[in-house]
C-alpha cells in the first residue's frame, strides 16, 4: 500500500462501505466534486471557501454539490442554541402578531414586550405598537431595518459590518441574541417561533436535534410570569406536537446552559435547575453546559467546585477552546472539559494544538461538536482550508458537524456546514462516505437511549437509501 493510500484510508468515513447504487451516486457526487475543487485550483482568485462566509452564501445554491449535501438525510443536529435557530425573515413574519410593543433605546438597542396596554417597564421614546409604527411610512423599508436586528448577516461579504476584531463582532452576536430573546419570551410566541425552527430543521433533512437553552421566564399577555420549568415543559410539549405531524421526525432533547459570565451564585442556581429538570423531564433532558465567548467569560476552572460536585448528577456537553489564543485560560478550558468527563466538547476549536488531549478525545471517544460557519463568522478562521476540523477528519476523531445559531447568520440549518465542510475543509479525495459517516456520528453521540438510536437509525438509514435514489435519477445527464 502507497503512503497516500495508507492516509486515506485513516480519514473520518473510510471504513464505511458502500453498496452498488452508492458507489454509483458516489461517482456523480466526486464528478461535482472534483470539477469544483478543479476549477478553484486554478483560478484561486475565485476560490469562495478563501473569502468570508457572506462573501458566497448567495452562491452556494448554485452547486452541484450543495443541490445534492441539501436532499441528504443527516441525522441529528447536536449543537443548537434554541433561540437562535429560527431564520430572520421568519422571526420578522412573527412581529406582525398583534399586541407587540416596541421601544427603542438611547444605546439603539431595540425591546420587545407583548401586552394588551403600553408596559410599564421605562423607555425614553415611550413604547409604541409594533404594527402603528410600521404603518407610519414604508412597511416594507421598515421590516428591512427591524430584520437588522435579527441577525448579523452583512451584504457586504466582509463579516460583521467589515469589523474583524473578534470582541466587537461578539458585541454585535450578544445584541443580537439580545433582541431575539426578548421578543421571543412571550409563551404563544415561543410555541410558534420553536415549532418553526423544528420545521426549518425538519425540511434540511434533519431527524432529531439537541438544543442548547438557559430557559427564561415566559410570560402571557396579562403579565402572568411563569417559573423557568415552564419553558422546558412548552419546549417538550412543542416538540411531541412536531412529531405527531410529522411521524418520521424523532424527536428533541434539551441541554440547559448558563452565561459564563455569571456569578457563582447564578450558576449554582441554573445548576439546581438543570437538577429540576432532569427530575421532572428525565427523557426530555440531556445535560449542563456553559455559554458565551470564552475568551472574555470565566474558565471552568474558575467554577470547578460546583461543577465537580455537580458531575455525577449531570451529564456535560462544554463548549471548549473556541479560541485562536494558544496557552490561554481559554484553550485549556479543554484539559477541564476533558477531565469533568464532557461527553461532547463543543467547537474544540483550539483542540489541534494540544497533542495529548488529541490523544485522549480519541481514546475516550469523546465527540467534537464542530460548528464550521460559526468559526467564520464569530471572527476564529477566515479560509476554511485553515480550519482544524481538516486535521480531525485526517485523524479519524469522533467529530459530528452541527450549526450553532444558523438563524442568526442566515444559514440552512445543516446543510451549508456540511457542503462547506465536505467541498472546502475536507480532503479533495474524501467522498460520500465522509458524508455518510458524519451522519452516523450526529446518531452515535446523540444523548437518545440504546432503543431511540435504533429508531433513529432506521430512520436515517430509510433516507438515505431514498437520497442515493433520488442522487441517481437527478443525474442522467451529468456527464453531458
Amino acid at each position: 500500500m502507497n503512503l497516500i493510500e495508507r492516509e486515506v484510508d485513516m480519514q473520518l468515513g473510510s471504513e464505511v462501505i458502500l453498496n452498488d447504487d452508492e458507489k454509483l451516486a458516489n461517482e456523480i457526487l466526486m464528478h461535482w466534486k472534483q470539477k469544483e475543487i478543479e476549477e478553484s485550483f486554478r483560478n484561486p482568485q475565485y476560490f469562495n471557501f478563501s473569502k468570508h462566509y457572506f462573501a458566497y452564501k448567495n452562491d452556494i445554491p448554485k452547486s452541484k454539490v450543495y443541490q445534492i449535501i441539501r436532499r441528504m438525510p443527516k441525522g441529528a443536529a447536536l449543537h443548537v442554541h434554541s433561540s437562535l435557530m429560527l431564520s430572520a425573515d421568519r422571526l420578522l413574519n412573527l412581529t406582525y402578531e398583534n399586541h407587540l410593543y416596541m421601544c427603542n433605546n438611547e444605546d439603539g438597542d431595540l425591546q420587545f414586550r407583548f401586552s394588551e396596554i403600553p408596559p410599564k417597564s421605562p423607555c425614553h421614546t415611550g413604547w409604541l405598537l409594533l404594527k402603528d409604527l410600521r404603518n407610519l411610512g414604508d412597511a416594507t423599508k421598515f421590516d428591512e431595518n427591524l430584520k437588522n436586528y435579527f441577525t448579523i448577516f452583512s451584504g457586504s461579504g466582509q463579516g460583521c459590518d467589515n469589523v474583524n476584531d473578534i470582541n466587537t463582532i461578539w458585541r454585535k452576536f450578544e445584541k443580537v441574541s439580545k433582541a431575539i430573546s426578548q421578543l421571543i419570551i412571550y409563551r404563544p410566541l415561543t410555541e410558534k417561533f420553536f415549532y418553526e425552527a423544528l420545521n426549518e430543521f425538519y425540511k434540511d433533512n434533519i431527524q432529531y436535534i439537541e438544543i442548547r437553552s438557559g430557559l427564561k421566564s415566559l410570560y402571557e399577555l396579562n403579565g402572568t410570569v411563569h417559573d423557568k420549568l415552564y419553558m422546558p415543559r412548552l419546549y417538550r410539549e412543542v416538540a411531541e406536537r412536531f412529531k405527531r405531524d410529522h411521524p418520521d421526525f424523532v424527536g428533541v432533547k434539551l441541554i440547559v446552559t448558563r452565561h459564563r459570565l455569571k456569578t457563582d451564585e447564578e450558576i449554582r442556581k441554573t445548576i439546581n435547575l438543570a437538577m429540576q429538570v432532569k427530575r421532572e423531564l428525565p427523557s426530555f433532558f440531556a445535560g449542563f453546559d456553559l455559554v458565551g465567548q470564552e475568551d472574555l467569560g470565566r474558565p471552568l476552572s474558575d467554577i470547578l467546585p460546583f461543577l465537580t460536585e455537580a458531575k455525577n448528577e449531570l451529564k456535560y456537553y462544554f463548549h471548549g477552546g473556541e479560541t485562536n489564543w494558544y496557552g490561554t485560560s481559554t484553550d485549556e478550558n479543554l484539559f477541564d472539559a476533558v477531565l469533568l468527563g464532557s461527553k461532547r466538547i463543543g467547537h474544540a476549536y483550539g483542540l489541534i494544538k494540544h497533542p495529548s488531549l488529541l490523544i485522549a478525545v480519541k481514546q475516550n471517544d469523546i465527540a467534537l461538536e464542530v460548528n464550521v460557519v460559526s468559526n467564520v463568522v464569530l471572527g476564529l478562521v477566515h479560509d476554511v482550508r485553515n480550519h482544524p476540523l481538516a486535521t480531525y477528519l485526517a485523524l479519524d476523531l469522533p467529530v459530528v458537524l452541527s450549526s450553532d445559531d444558523p438563524g442568526v447568520w442566515g444559514a440552512d440549518p445543516l446543510s451549508h456546514d456540511f457542503y462547506i465542510t465536505f467541498v472546502g475543509v475536507a480532503s479533495k479525495r474524501a467522498d460520500l462516505r465522509l458524508l455518510k459517516q458524519l451522519a452516523i456520528n450526529s446518531i452515535k453521540y446523540s444523548t437518545l437511549d440504546t432503543k431511540h438510536k435504533e429508531t433513529l437509525f432506521r430512520v436515517f438509514y430509510t433516507k438515505w437509501d431514498v437520497f442515493i435514489k433520488q442522487v441517481l435519477t437527478m443525474s442522467t445527464n451529468i456527464y453531458l
